[in-house]
């Protein structure tokens, strides 16, 4: 079975295709800075165990001009792995929040659209441009099934009084007010490769997601039981362009006292917030150039990131009542070494000890990098959500 997984970001478009149930990658790639002038795919094909790569730089106005450029590499005449998009069997859909309508992978028909199409103000930086991968793999790929799978899900087994938020129960009862969580999809994947490294069932867990969105998830027993984000994609850490946690106070007072319009409230929380809000960016790889070159605001938003992630493995510890494992991931918790290393300093008391040398390896793939002697482990896990869009793809429809 070709299974062709779609992840779309708010700035990017990963993909795979993969052949199940063998999990042979054939082709993977990722679509980067869309919406910018210098927006680039780097596309990979597997070829009797030889990698191809190429790289092209252009300009990707949005998430449809992504996808077609993709679609024209699979089948391209030198490089391309199928000779018809017929070849593609299943089209896997990471879509980001499925509310209370969705607790697991189903296959997507005009009423799960028009459910994730409701869901838009929940998740306004992802729904839309999940939902537009769909409408796009549908004319892509005429022959393929459509299947969602939702990040939302992992964290369905969090307890009530973890999920419920302090306000009138009607809001909770007849309008679904909750914390949801984000990326279920990636904590399921790693926190699962950890239980397995572990050998450890019951095993407590943090996992450490760091991307241009960012959440973190205490993972007990291989079940979600907490997350840093809530009802919408917005609250925890700092992250790209959101905010993260902020006092309700700092809303009403940009409203009632600065004459902010809701809108563009929302606007600066989701779009204009975050390491953008501080440093003029949203990529860490271009905030750490300005550290380099002396730039003060961005060391401290640097630190304030790393900060934030710091507080949160204390109270997922607490909730925990022990630690196994912290693990990071995503492109900045698997690449950023320094960014590791000050989220894990000054946790002795925890049991968490970072082995400085290890850390500073260029290593790639699943590694260790806590001191010998440390209680905790602490690890480097690539997620690869693709994979585990796959597998729930292929269990749904096998």
């Amino acid at each position: 079975m070709n299974i062709f997984v779609i992840n779309s970001g708010s700035s990017s478009i990963k993909y795979q295709l993969i052949e199940m149930p063998s999990e042979a990658v054939v082709c993977s790639g990722i679509v980067e800075r869309i919406g910018e002038e210098d927006a680039a795919i780097i596309h990979k094909t597997f070829k009797e165990g030889k990698e191809q790569v190429k790289r092209q730089v252009m300009k990707i106005t949005d998430h449809a001009v992504g996808l077609k450029e993709v679609a024209a590499l699979l089948t391209d005449k030198e490089i391309g792995v199928i000779k018809d998009p017929s070849e593609i069997h299943v089209v896997g859909h990471r879509v980001v929040h499925g509310g209370e309508s969705f607790a697991a992978t189903t296959i997507i028909t005009k009423e799960v659209k028009d459910k994730i199409k409701k869901l838009f103000p929940l998740a306004p930086l992802h729904n839309p441009a999940n939902y537009l991968g769909i409408e796009v793999a549908e004319k892509l790929f005429t022959h393929a099934k459509q299947v969602a799978v939702f990040d939302t899900a992992f964290h369905q087994t969090i307890p009530e009084e973890a999920y419920r938020y302090a306000i009138p129960s009607k809001f909770y009862y007849e309008y679904g007010i909750r914390v949801y969580g984000f990326h279920g999809t990636s904590h399921k994947f790693v926190s699962g490769k950890a239980v397995e490294y572990l050998q450890k069932t019951d095993s407590k867990i943090i996992t450490i997601h760091l991307g241009n969105g960012c959440s973190m998830t205490a993972v007990k027993g291989g079940k979600s039981v907490d997350t840093s984000m809530g009802f919408g994609p917005m609250n925890g850490l700092i992250m790209g362009t959101r905010a993260g946690d902020i006092d309700q106070s700092v809303i009403f007072y940009l409203v009632n006292q600065l004459g902010y319009e809701v809108e563009k409230v929302k606007e600066m929380l989701n779009n204009n917030s975050g390491m953008v809000g501080l440093t003029g960016l949203n990529d860490m790889r271009d905030i750490i150039a300005k550290i380099e070159n002396g730039d003060k605001q961005a060391l401290l938003a640097y630190h304030m990131y790393a900060y934030r992630i710091r507080k949160y493995i204390g109270t997922f510890t607490a909730v925990l009542n022990g630690l196994d494992a912290i693990v990071f991931t995503g492109g900045v918790g698997e690449n950023d070494r320094l960014m590791r290393k000050l989220c894990s300093t000054n946790l002795e008391y925890l049991g968490i000890q970072l082995d400085e040398e290890k850390n500073n390896r260029r290593l790639k793939g699943f590694h260790e990098i806590n001191q010998e002697g440390s209680r905790v482990k602490i690890l480097v896990i690539p997620t690869n959500e693709e994979l585990e869009i796959a597998t729930q793809c292929y269990h749904l429809l096998d």
